[in-house]
C-alpha cells in the first residue's frame, strides 16, 4: 500500500528508538528528521515544513505536554504522542491539548505506519500542498525540483538536486561517500569511482555560495559530508 509523502519529525531522547522509527518510516516513503530534546524539536519545526511529529513525552529538557501545546499552535503540523507511560492521564490531556493520535509503546511497525498515514491523510485532505524543505532563505521543492536561495533560482543539475535534497532531508547527519553512492546513485565504490561524490559536492557548494565557504554542505574530513543550515536570519 502506497503512503502519502510527507515529512515526519521524531522527537525522542532515546537514540535507538529514533533509529527504529526512522527506518520504519523511511522504508514507507517518508522523509524523517530527528530531535532528542524539546529545544531541538522547536528549532526544526521553525526551519522545516513538518507534516507529522512523533512526540515522546519523556524529554530531558522540557515537559512533553508543554511542548505539545507549542507544536499544536501550528495548524499545518499533526502530532502523535508516543510514550511508554501506562496511565491514561497524559493521553487524555494530550488529546485535549490538540494531539491527533496516541501510540503506546511497545507498538508494531504496521500500527505506527497506519497511524502516521491516517493523520497525514487527514492533514492533507482537500489540500494540494507541495513537499518542501525550508531553511534560512533556502527552499528545496521536491515536487517541482526547484531550489530557491533568497528567492533566486539555483540552477542545479538533476543529480545535484538529488544529492542536495537527500542531505537536506537529514540536517547535520554525516554521510560517507559510500553511503551517498548507494543511496543517491544506486551504486557502490566497487562499481563507481567515489570521486564523483566530491565533484558534485563542490559544484553544489559553489552554486549555493560562490565563495565556497561550506555554509550549506560541509566536508567532514575522513568521514563524509553533511548538510548544515545556517541560523535563521
Amino acid at each position: 500500500m502506497a503512503t502519502l509523502s510527507g515529512a515526519v519529525l521524531i522527537v525522542d531522547d532515546d537514540v535507538e528508538i529514533r533509529s527504529l522509527l526512522r527506518d520504519i518510516l523511511v522504508d514507507d516513503g517518508y522523509t524523517t528528521f530527528e530531535a532528542g530534546t524539546g529545544a531541538e524539536a522547536l528549532r526544526l519545526v521553525e526551519q522545516i515544513d513538518i507534516d507529522v511529529v512523533l512526540l515522546d513525552l519523556g524529554l530531558p529538557d522540557a515537559s512533553g505536554l508543554d511542548l505539545l501545546a507549542q507544536l499544536t499552535e501550528d495548524a499545518h503540523t499533526s502530532v502523535i504522542i508516543l510514550t511508554g507511560r501506562a496511565g491514561e492521564t497524559d493521553r487524555v490531556v494530550g488529546l485535549d491539548l490538540g494531539a491527533d493520535d496516541y501510540i503506546a509503546k511497545p507498538f508494531s511497525s504496521r500500527e505506527l505506519v497506519a497511524r502516521v498515514n491516517a493523520v497525514n491523510r487527514r492533514q492533507h485532505r482537500g489540500q494540494s500542498e507541495r513537499r518542501q524543505l525550508r531553511f534560512a532563505g533556502l527552499v528545496i521543492d521536491q515536487d517541482t525540483r526547484d531550489v530557491l536561495l533568497d528567492g533566486v533560482p539555483v540552477p542545479l543539475t538533476p543529480k545535484e538536486f538529488d544529492v542536495l535534497a537527500f542531505l537536506a532531508g537529514s540536517p547535520r547527519r554525516v554521510y560517507s561517500k559510500g553511503q551517498l553512492l548507494r543511496d543517491v546513485w544506486g551504486s557502490s565504490p566497487e562499481w563507481q569511482d567515489d570521486t564523483t561524490v566530491g565533484e558534485h559536492m563542490h559544484r553544489i557548494r559553489r552554486k549555493l555560495d560562490p565563495d565556497d565557504r561550506e555554509h550549506w554542505v560541509q566536508t567532514i574530513r575522513g568521514v563524509g559530508y553533511r548538510f548544515v543550515p545556517p541560523p535563521e536570519r
